[in-house]
């Protein structure tokens, strides 16, 4: 589907300043929010928000249905009266501008725990009665995953509480097993319950605040779910795994721009003729829980749905695999059917042939151009603007990616050049110029990552695909949202048509002046 003109910003909350040691959904969001609306963007693009897992990466979640609970904002329990206000007088000395993950996941936990003893105690019969509801509505997914959780935990000393080395009855969900574990670790399975009644609490809160201001909030879909993960656990006939719960199968992507060995993701592949059996009930039921916390969703690896690159679980890398056909348009149909108009981007990086397109433009999705695609190459290249279509959303880099700075410091002699000729400028201010380049183009979306709005060089990097650890940490500080940098975006907003329309006057002034001003 078309989207209108707009552009947008790209940040995940972890990113936020605050003094808990992890940008969460309290007052920095949304104050982000206010700079969104004051610079008159009307997009916010976030990454998976599900509960991170090995190596804190959020395309590997513990649940595909579920929140993290790391951004519940400790500053909203306590406004809320889900925890006193000496709870967090005293708070570690994490850093500020980045996430030490192991610290802020003990701190962070241990607050959730006495937020959900302050709650048994002391809750009122209204938030009570709206968890009761929450569980029960939730119940589809959020039993399989407290008990996931509780499970975990319990068996952590065994492989990480790995799911597959859990005891058998478990392992292949025996009912009288799963009965019997339920009541056993009870109050942890219900404590898991009540840390996602807060995260969708705090997070549809926020979402409500931005749509009221005309941002729509675009999330974030792998196309693969991580194999240690309630999804897995509690659908193992949907995945390739053999009878001790292994996977058979995993994937990853063929030796590319990022990797010569390519990327190796581990993730269990989907049995897709079992999915198709029952019109892909398992992937409606993401999608409707995925649109219920944003507006839009990015489908990451759109190009799987065609064809997908199989890798034997044994084998170390990627290098040794093959390409096996994917649903392809039969499941968007079916999604279609059950779930109406779908507001989807395709992320159609890499390997793209002629049927990823063909499927891509059959349902009306917008692709992705990356502006620090396009230099020092073919002229024709598909990434450089003067070849766009309307119907894409353009990016002077993603998470993925270096930030423009360090990508242009990096780039060869002749891609500087390349970059210096095409906007007619010296490279001294390269991340606005290639902003300016996303905005002005015929694009109809433009988002710009908030590292490029900073100017800042590889030391704000999110993500480096292939490598794991030491990612996914980056933050800013408060003083780096600047009044100038918000100038800058609104005048180019307005500039070059991407701001929102100003509502019509009433009937005596409508069509007088110039529309907008004020």
């Amino acid at each position: 589907m078309r989207f209108p003109r707009s552009g947008g910003v790209l940040i995940h909350p972890t990113s936020f300043p605050g003094r808990y040691g992890i940008g969460d959904l309290g007052e920095a969001a949304y104050r982000f929010v206010d700079f969104l609306e004051w610079c008159k963007q009307t997009i916010w693009q976030v990454l998976p928000l599900g509960p991170t897992g090995y190596g804190d990466s959020p395309y590997q979640a513990f649940s595909a249905f579920a929140g993290n609970p790391l951004l519940i904002s400790p500053d909203r329990l306590v406004q809320e009266g889900y925890l006193p206000a000496g709870a967090v007088a005293s708070v570690p000395n994490l850093p500020t501008y980045r996430v030490d993950f192991g610290p802020v996941i003990n701190y962070k936990n241990e607050l959730l725990r006495q937020a959900y003893e302050h709650f048994q105690e002391q809750g009122t019969a209204e938030q009570q009665e709206a968890f009761e509801q929450f569980c029960a509505v939730q119940a589809g997914w959020l039993d399989d995953f407290a008990l996931f959780m509780a499970l975990k935990a319990h068996h952590a000393d065994q492989a990480g509480g790995v799911w597959n080395t859990w005891p058998k009855e478990l392992v292949r969900r025996r009912p009288a097993a799963l009965k019997k574990w339920a009541g056993t670790l009870n109050a942890e399975v219900v404590r898991h319950k009540f840390n996602q009644f807060l995260f969708f609490e705090q997070w549809l809160a926020l979402k409500q605040y931005a749509n009221e201001r005309g941002i729509r909030i675009v999330g974030d879909v792998p196309i693969f779910v991580a194999f240690d993960s309630a999804d897995v656990w509690a659908n193992s006939d949907l995945f390739y795994l053999d009878r001790a719960g292994r996977p058979t199968f995993v994937a990853g992507v063929p030796p590319d721009y990022f990797s010569e060995t390519g990327q190796r993701w581990g993730n269990p592949l989907y049995r897709w003729e079992v999915m198709a059996s029952n019109d892909y009930a398992w992937w409606a039921e993401r999608l409707k829980m995925v649109f219920t916390q944003v507006d839009v969703v990015r489908i990451d690896h759109f190009r799987g749905f065609e064809a997908y690159w199989e890798i034997p679980a044994d084998e170390p890398t990627a290098v040794i695999g093959r390409w096996v056909k994917g649903p392809d348009a039969a499941f968007f149909q079916a999604m279609r059917e059950t779930l109406g108009e779908l507001p989807i981007i395709a992320e159609d990086l890499g390997v793209i042939t002629p049927e990823v397109e063909a499927l891509r433009d059959r349902f009306g999705f917008p692709g992705m151009k990356i502006l620090q695609f396009a230099f020092g190459g073919d002229k024709k290249s598909d990434f450089l603007p003067h070849n766009f279509t309307h119907n894409c959303v353009v990016y002077t880099g993603t998470h993925d990616n270096e930030t423009t700075v360090g990508w242009y410091l990096n780039a060869s002699p002749a891609e500087q050049d390349h970059v210096r000729r095409y906007v007619a400028r010296d490279g001294s201010d390269v991340a606005w110029d290639l902003i300016r380049l996303a905005y002005a183009s015929v694009a109809d979306t433009a988002v710009v990552p908030m590292q490029d709005l900073m100017s800042l060089g590889n030391e704000a990097r999110m993500n480096y695909p292939g490598k794991s650890g030491g990612w996914w940490q980056w933050r800013y500080l408060p003083n780096m949202l600047t009044d100038l940098m918000a100038l800058r975006l609104k005048e180019m907003t307005a500039l070059y048509g991407r701001a929102p329309k100003e509502p019509e006057e009433d009937g005596e002034t409508r069509g007088q002046g110039d529309k907008g001003t004020r």
